[in-house]
């Protein structure tokens, strides 16, 4: 028999075989004698090949089901994360409240060590004033960057960042998310520190922070609205 032939006939069983997967079933003796080569040079029978195809792809769906769970986990937590932010910053009636609770909520939920909002925008007020921080202040140079992107950036602030967002605290903030706010009624900066340096790495995806910052600001316009409207 000739190469040719050889390929043929095997290709013919092949085919044989899938259009017929019972075949086996009327001839088990056959799958004691047959044998498959093994990867250790040792040949195994076809039922052992099978056990331990079956094994393997076992091992692969549990694997994939493992990290399903995983996910839909973290997808839980996230969103009880959230919704606990949601409910801090509408129990708050006024925006030092909102502040207040914005730092508590994500210190025990987000885990988190510094928090910082600054808006962008004249205020009168004494008491507020560290909220705020005039169009065209310096203040304002070491943000420039960020805000003309209009994406959060994570990693190590600069200093002057640092010292802007955090004051005294400035030298402890290892890592940090600085995320911009540009809404119609609202500009301003929304920054969240960390003492540890891998916290806020810079590979971090940018979609929850985005959607934090959305939260945050459309709160903050309404209690604006409401108290501050002459600022």
């Amino acid at each position: 028999m000739n190469t040719q032939e050889s390929a043929l006939s095997a290709a013919q069983i092949e085919d044989y075989l899938q259009q017929h997967p019972d075949f086996f079933h009327e001839h088990l003796n056959l799958l004691e004698q047959l044998s498959v080569p093994h990867p250790s040079g040792v040949a195994i029978s076809l039922i052992s090949k099978q056990l331990e195809l079956f094994r393997s792809r076992h091992q692969e769906m549990e694997s994939q089901l493992t990290s399903l769970i995983d996910i839909a986990r973290s997808n839980d937590i996230s969103f009880i994360r959230m919704h606990k932010l949601t409910l801090a910053l509408l129990e708050a009636s006024t925006l030092e409240q909102a502040i207040a609770n914005l730092d508590t909520v994500l210190a025990d939920y987000f885990l988190t060590d510094f928090v910082a909002v600054r808006i962008i925008k004249q205020c009168p007020d004494p008491a507020i004033a560290d909220l705020f921080i005039e169009p065209g202040s310096e203040n304002l140079q070491p943000f420039l960057r960020e805000l003309g992107r209009n994406q959060p950036k994570c990693g190590r602030p600069t200093l002057a960042q640092a010292k802007v967002l955090f004051g005294d605290s400035a030298v402890e903030v290892k890592s940090c998310a600085i995320v911009p706010m540009n809404f119609t009624e609202l500009n301003g900066i929304l920054a969240i520190g960390s003492r540890e340096k891998s916290r806020f790495h810079y590979s971090m995806g940018n979609l929850f922070l985005t959607q934090m910052s959305e939260i945050i600001g459309t709160r903050l316009i309404s209690l604006l609205r409401q108290t501050y409207h002459a600022c």
